[in-house]
């Protein structure tokens, strides 16, 4: 490996002090990689216990309005606000002892305790509807606001962690490792997924057909105990001794005036300085909110119309993931190369949309493996059309300002995600009040199909006009134009 440049304005023999320090810190190898990929492996792991197991649980087993109770879930994805102040403080305050470990460490442990709190705050959700049944009660919006409350807390947990996180990324990576280092991080949350689906299945296959919901409520204490402490320890493992050995960060700090440093105010002007960076923008919300939706309906729609069991509906996320890993790969080695990063979003976006009436269709069959099926093939165009996207986004990152883009790209799409999580309960409660208006009497579980329909195809109208979004953007307009938009920006800023 050949040596820093050294600048032709050193004298001779005069080497700076960030280039030798630079070099004295070993470069990752593939092991490490895989070890820090584990962190991520575990979110994989939470991600399925909130979105898939508790969800469902909450809407089929508990009867919670689905708008309820993917509302009260959904509050931790709009904490993702926070995920900026918890970066800068990570820059500035040290924890632990460290700049990033610390937080992590905390943070991971505080996602734990939420978590099972969360969960014991549903039981006595729960236990007020059997009580009275949904209504707006004072109980009752007093257990669903508490549960919003740990959520939100929840949330801040998953911020304080993940951001330090993706942080300590940054600092032990360098141009040489950047990308096999994110490419195992996407992998490893995948694999988490998979992995989260077999402790599931582990814990809970032993609840019967038709469980008590004493049976179910121990049965799913036991797990939110056993996976988050799996997860604890994945994150430990994954990031002692790193930041200590690989870290970067105290050169960097010194050699620039870092990114993060930039006010909020001043990112908006970047962002918006750009008529191509607005579009996109667009086109994210609506892929994000197109993509996300069916988090909050997946597990209900097994159960309910399929008739599956808890531990089989939680079996989905496991093709889902699978099918996510073999796009993401297909994308990346195939695709991307020969079509090109539009062409392979818009390829993506058409097969999601069609993957979406494909699943509305396997309703009227009432089989589970076409079911698992279907989501299988859906994963693997959302493999596709992520890998597109994200290539595409850093053709629509200005160098100049690259934290400021890769920050607001994420923080777009964790909000987006947490909308569409929300809709996505909001449209299944709609279309079930929908169809009792033109029925008389109670309807039966698996004839609720029109109203988990009604999700699935307006996600894929969401797929559709995210094509004809993504055709107004001109990545050679962004190039050419937005480096002396930027600049009029931040110049405009200081005046």
């Amino acid at each position: 490996m050949s040596n820093p440049e050294i600048p032709s304005s050193v004298p001779p023999g005069a080497v700076p002090r960030e280039l030798s320090e630079a070099a004295a810190v070993p470069q990752l190898g593939l092991l490490t990689m895989l070890r820090l990929g584990m962190f991520n492996m575990g979110l994989g792991i939470m991600s399925l216990l909130t979105l898939g197991v508790l969800n469902r649980v909450m809407i089929d087993e508990l009867r919670v309005p689905a708008l309820v109770a993917a509302g009260a879930i959904a509050v931790h994805q709009f904490m993702a606000p926070a995920r900026v102040w918890f970066g800068q403080l990570s820059d500035t305050r040290p924890l632990l002892g460290h700049h990033r470990s610390g937080y992590i460490w905390l943070g991971i442990i505080s996602m734990a305790v939420t978590a099972f709190l969360s969960v014991q705050v549903v039981w006595r959700l729960a236990a007020s509807i059997a009580e009275t049944g949904w209504q707006w009660s004072l109980t009752n919006i007093f257990w669903v606001g508490l549960l919003a409350l740990m959520f939100a807390l929840y949330g801040l947990a998953l911020s304080s962690t993940s951001t330090p996180y993706t942080a300590l990324l940054v600092d032990v990576s360098d141009e040489q490792t950047q990308s096999r280092l994110v490419g195992i991080g996407w992998s490893m949350l995948m694999v988490g997924i998979i992995a989260g689906v077999i402790i599931t299945v582990k814990v809970l296959d032993s609840l019967s057909d038709v469980p008590t919901l004493a049976q179910i409520q121990s049965s799913i204490n036991r797990l939110f105990i056993i996976a988050p402490a799996i997860v604890c320890g994945l994150a430990i493992f994954s990031t002692v001794g790193i930041e200590k050995k690989y870290s970067h960060l105290e050169q960097r700090s010194r050699a620039a005036n870092r990114e993060d440093q930039i006010t909020l105010g001043r990112a908006l002007r970047i962002l918006t300085a750009s008529r191509q960076t607005g579009l996109f923008f667009c086109f994210l919300l609506v892929l994000s909110l197109s993509l996300f939706m069916q988090d909050a309906v997946l597990e209900p729609y097994g159960g309910q119309i399929f008739g599956m069991k808890i531990a089989e509906t939680t079996q989905l996320n496991a093709y889902f993931g699978l099918g996510t890993l073999l796009g993401i790969i297909a994308a990346g080695f195939l695709l991307v190369p020969r079509l090109g990063k539009k062409r392979t979003v818009k390829l993506g976006c058409s097969a999601a949309a069609g993957c979406l009436v494909l699943l509305t269709l396997t309703g009227l069959t009432a089989q589970p493996p076409l079911l698992m099926g279907s989501v299988g093939l859906f994963g693997l165009a959302a493999g596709v059309l992520t890998t597109g996207s994200i290539v595409l986004m850093l053709d629509l990152t200005a160098a100049e300002t690259a934290g400021t883009f890769i920050g607001a790209w994420g923080l777009a799409q964790a909000m987006a995600r947490g909308g569409a999580t929300l809709l996505g309960g909001g449209l299944l409660t709609l279309g079930k009040r929908g169809m009792a208006l033109v029925t008389v009497g109670p309807i039966p579980e698996e004839q609720q199909l029109p109203a988990y329909a009604l999700v699935f195809l307006t996600q894929a109208v969401g797929m559709i006009i995210a094509i004809a979004l993504l055709s107004r953007v001109n990545i050679r307009e962004f190039q050419l134009n937005a480096k002396a938009a930027i600049t009029a920006a931040l110049e405009s800023d200081l005046d």
